[in-house]
């Protein structure tokens, strides 16, 4: 399936560098989704009668959603790139989604926002993770 990232990796003129480019495509469209996933979250989460038994998922779910945002953006430019920035931005990117996804889960019982959200948390480490693995 064609999405709007693949089309632009593939519309991308210069050399990837050896970069998989379905990791890579795979990667950045996890990171979008989790970041919706965890602002929808944190927005639920200011709906529900318990909100302030919630205060830590909602905290987790904004540091997720800027950290997956700045992640996406810094995959998606590839001029100068640095390998090792983009792994320690991969790694810091699959360390909140980890500990986002552990604090949804922990509430995914009682709130299907927090459920939803934690499984694109966790979707989203593992993209990061294989990308980091492919990486050189």
């Amino acid at each position: 399936m064609t999405t709007a990232v693949k089309d632009m990796l593939k519309a991308y003129p210069a050399d990837l560098g050896g970069v998989d480019r379905e990791k890579l495509a795979r990667c950045i469209e996890a990171c979008i989704a989790c970041a919706q996933a965890c602002t929808a979250c944190a927005d639920a989460c200011l709906s529900e009668e318990m909100v302030a038994e919630l205060t830590k998922c909602i905290r987790t779910d904004a540091d997720c959603a800027d950290i997956c945002t700045t992640t996406a953006a810094v995959l998606s430019r590839h001029t100068g790139y640095d390998a090792d920035v983009t792994r320690a931005v991969l790694q810091a990117c699959a360390t909140v989604c980890r500990a986002c996804g552990d604090e949804c889960a922990s509430h995914a019982d009682m709130h299907d926002h927090c459920r939803i959200c934690a499984e694109a948390c966790r979707t989203c480490e593992r993209a990061c993770n294989e990308l980091i693995g492919s990486l050189g």
